[in-house]
This record gives structure tokens, sequence and C-alpha cells, in this order.
């Protein structure tokens, strides 16, 4: 059964940025879009790199580790849309930021 988790508070991620957030027992990459709060898995498929330390350009993050990038909108690897993060529901209660989990 998937829970709401309070994951950040929206001031803590400005605009163009990410952090890594724990839910429970699943850390998420949560990411601010130009307002729009996207999260996907933290950890890249390749070798386990923190997605949420990655550099977000628009709406693709690339892992610190290999530099495999991710559309955080989709989830969908950029080289290979065969490659595909898990998304997870986000939504806005005054200041703070939940994901479903």
């Amino acid at each position: 059964m998937a829970n709401w988790i309070k994951a950040a508070k929206q001031q803590d991620i400005p605009a163009g940025t990410g952090v890594v957030a724990d839910c429970g027992e699943t850390a998420v990459a949560l990411f601010n879009v130009g307002g729009e709060f996207h999260a996907v898995q933290n950890k890249c498929p390749h070798r386990g790199g923190p997605l949420g330390e990655g550099e977000l350009n628009g709406q693709v993050v690339t892992c610190p580790w290999h530099a495999w990038s991710f559309d955080v909108c989709s989830g969908v690897n950029v080289d290979n849309p065969n490659s595909k993060l898990a998304c997870y529901p986000v939504k806005l209660e005054n200041d703070d930021v939940w994901v479903e989990v």
C-alpha cells in the first residue's frame, strides 16, 4: 500500500535544483523544474549513483558518477528510452512537498 510522505519544504528546493529525500524506506530524488516538482528513484540503474545529487539542466538530471542522463518528468533515459526510472506522484500542501511511495 502506498503512503504519502512529507519529503521537503518547497523553499528548500529552488527552481533548477534537486535533493535526495528519505521517504520512509525509499530514497527519492526530488527536483524542482520551473516550480513543478518531480520525484524519481534516487538510485541510477547503471551503478547506483545518487541522482538527487546530480546536475539538473532543464528537466534532465545527469548522474554524478557516470553521466547517465534522465528526464525527471518521465524517468526516461535520454540516450536509451528502454532504460527508465521509477517515478513517484508528488503533491504540494502549503509549503510542503509530499511524495507517494
